[in-house]
């Protein structure tokens, strides 16, 4: 039995692919150990959840920017992750584009998940965006994070059908059930070669 994968998780809102990584933990079956949940947003609900489970929070101070953090900000979300002792940093419903404090401290160490089949659909309502584009299927995504937006890497994609009648809710929510299966395979499947 391997060690299991010490990870860090940023997230902006409810965290629903945290909690999903944290089930899958719980139960046994996701090798990771959480080092350190953090946000950009004070009230951000993922915050809670992860208090909820006794684990160490990092909460930023509010920044002047809304898809950014200045670089200081940054700098010391960098510094609070590594002194966590994470090999590997999730974003997980994490709104902010990185710059350079994060990105040159985990070099090739930081993987996203995105609500679209990259390089389709980048950026923010990724399924609305498939809806108005009358695609027939969308899906989710798990790249390798780097300095350009839903950029990097590719490492897996799971495909999700737009029905007949889907409203932006009812596709986002398929669309989810999906991610919490793609996020803990890739994990599992990361930890078993001993990243």
């Amino acid at each position: 039995m391997t060690s299991p994968l010490p990870i860090a998780v940023l997230g902006s809102g409810r965290g629903s692919n945290f909690q999903a990584l944290a089930l899958a933990a719980a139960a046994g079956s996701l090798p990771v150990r959480f080092t350190l949940v953090g946000s950009d947003l004070a009230h951000a609900p993922i915050l809670a959840h992860a208090r909820s489970l006794g684990l160490p929070t990092y909460t930023c101070p509010p920044s002047r920017f809304k898809t950014k953090l200045e670089p200081e900000i940054e700098s010391a979300l960098a510094r609070a992750i590594q002194d966590s002792g994470a090999r590997l940093l999730v974003l997980a419903g994490y709104m902010r584009v990185l710059k350079a404090p994060l990105l040159e401290a985990f070099p090739g160490r930081i993987l996203n998940i995105h609500p679209s089949l990259l390089p389709a659909f980048k950026g923010l309502a990724a399924w609305k965006q498939a809806l108005d584009a009358g695609v027939s299927e969308t899906g989710c995504t798990v790249h390798w994070v780097d300095a350009s937006l839903d950029g990097g890497p590719i490492i897996a994609q799971e495909r999700v059908p737009v029905l007949p009648g889907d409203t932006p809710e009812s596709l986002h929510a398929r669309i989810q059930e999906a991610e919490h299966r793609l996020l803990p395979q890739v994990l599992r499947d990361l930890a078993a070669t001993g990243f």
